[in-house]
């Protein structure tokens, strides 16, 4: 039998025998789930927009976070850009802000970079005041630290911002900054100097100018605002108009390579670059609960915290400068982004520094439960002893948060804080230490060391202003809250 024919029959015969080995019930190994499994949801179209949101809530966090702020200052403030925000005073619960200060007036503004460069003017520091701060790009990664410690190394100077891809020429007067988005958005504190009041640090705010380069040769006059007596309402909105801040974020900067997969998921929600959002009432439903699981997760994230995050490790204090492994807040790494890292830095804080110094101008401890690591809760009074020796070269400040929000908890009184700047007021103890409450109600004749609550669940937050060495290498230990009876 020549070749080919031996093929031919072979061929035959494969053909005879392969029916008979399906009608043995042999299926392919893969390519289906397993036998009886059925789908657990009926409404796929729900379920992608769902899931695809509940992820974009997370990623865009640190966007979303700095976005609130730009959006409220012009809807509620009637900001535009280049105008400068200086608070009069220290600011009270009506600046709705994550972990903001009530010590040293704020000062911020926002621009965007697609209508051309812009200078910022910075005053000396000296004997009249200081600025510090941090400018930020639409991701809120801080790309021009401000101040003595920053950029202008406290001589003042004109910082010029140039957007991305920017080709043109910068004057030789000019610290250039080129940012990586358009929109860039700064926030200062305006620290009075030694001898100088709150008054003081505002008139020296009046110092900066923020104007385009196209403007130079004759500046505008530099438009102020002071909304102490404003309510800026700056917070994330965590329903379906999270996703309105995300889509205005999108159709105004270029995109990261590392986020192209994370586009194409908000394209199915209807958040593209140069399209109208316009979600229908499906889009909308699966947006409005992913925002809201969102928020629950990362409280649940922060109920559970890491152990390994925790600043002494038999207390129950986190710094709320929670750095990626390379001590920045990128969370960038060769291999991967981490996400959930991210999203609950970006949760509890903002304006960070572009890295965290061992030896940091200024710490913030979190109170992350008490002594007993139970969590605290609403209605509930604490007390926390605070050394007479607290490891500082300026002052120590407590603040309070409203643990659902982050943000200043309104009360009668609007007490926020107290601070060694209040000690003359407080009683003390024999040993030149304070106690102080915090709580619904304050102890009776114990009202000057009392922080309101008013019914709500409590964020403390402990601020080591110029800490010392006993603080930075840890041998100083702060004593826990303790529930007080």
């Amino acid at each position: 039998m020549r070749a080919s024919h031996r093929l031919a029959a072979v061929f035959v015969a494969f053909l005879v025998v392969t029916p008979s080995i399906a009608q043995e019930g042999t299926a392919p190994n893969g390519g289906q789930p397993p036998a009886g499994a059925t789908a657990s949801v009926k409404d796929f179209e729900y379920q992608i927009k769902y899931q695809r949101a509940f992820e974009a809530v997370l990623w865009g966090i640190p966007a979303a976070a700095i976005y609130s702020f730009r959006r409220a200052a012009v809807d509620d403030l009637g900001m535009k850009d280049n105008d400068i925000i200086a608070y009069s005073a220290p600011a009270t619960p009506k600046l709705e802000a994550i972990t903001a200060n009530s010590v040293t007036p704020y000062i911020s503004a926002f621009t965007d970079l697609r209508k051309g460069p812009v200078v910022l003017e910075l005053p000396v520091a000296g004997v009249e005041g200081s600025i510090y701060g941090q400018v930020v790009d639409a991701w809120q990664l801080t790309i021009a630290d401000v101040g003595p410690s920053g950029l202008d190394k406290g001589k003042g100077g004109k910082l010029l911002f140039t957007p991305p891809d920017y080709t043109g020429k910068v004057p030789n007067e000019y610290i250039n900054v080129a940012s990586p988005n358009f929109r860039i958005a700064f926030a200062f504190r305006s620290v009075p100097a030694k001898g100088k009041s709150v008054a003081d640090a505002y008139r020296y705010a009046q110092k900066l100018r923020m104007y385009y380069l196209s403007e130079a040769s004759n500046p505008p006059k530099q438009r102020f605002v002071d909304p102490i007596n404003d309510r800026y309402p700056t917070l994330p909105i965590y329903d379906e108009r999270y996703f309105e801040d995300l889509h205005a974020v999108v159709s105004a900067e270029p995109v990261n390579p590392q986020d192209k997969v994370m586009m194409g998921m908000l394209a199915s929600l209807g958040i593209e670059k140069g399209k109208r959002f316009a979600p229908d009432e499906t889009t909308k439903r699966a947006m409005r609960q992913a925002a809201t699981d969102g928020w629950f997760y990362l409280q649940h994230w922060f109920d559970n915290f890491p152990k390994d995050k925790l600043y002494w490790p038999d207390r129950h204090y986190a710094s709320l400068l929670m750095t990626d492994t390379n001590k920045k807040f990128t969370f960038v790494y060769d291999d991967r982004i981490d996400l959930i890292g991210r999203a609950a830095e970006y949760f509890w804080c903002t304006y960070m520094p572009k890295v965290l110094s061992d030896t940091p101008a200024t710490q913030y401890m979190m109170a992350i439960a008490d002594k007993e690591g139970k969590l605290l809760e609403a209605g509930k009074l604490y007390k926390l002893d605070v050394p007479a020796d607290m490891p500082v070269k300026q002052f120590w400040a407590l603040t309070v948060y409203d643990r659902a929000t982050m943000a200043f908890i309104y009360s009668d009184s609007n007490r926020t804080t107290l601070s060694s700047y209040d000690l003359d007021r407080m009683k003390k103890n024999a040993d030149g230490s304070v106690t102080l409450y915090v709580g619904p109600k304050a102890p009776e004749g114990l009202e000057a060391n009392w922080i309101p609550t008013a019914g709500k669940r409590p964020l403390p937050a402990i601020r080591f202003y110029g800490p010392t060495d006993a603080m930075n290498n840890k041998t100083f230990k702060m004593p826990d809250f303790e529930m007080a009876n």
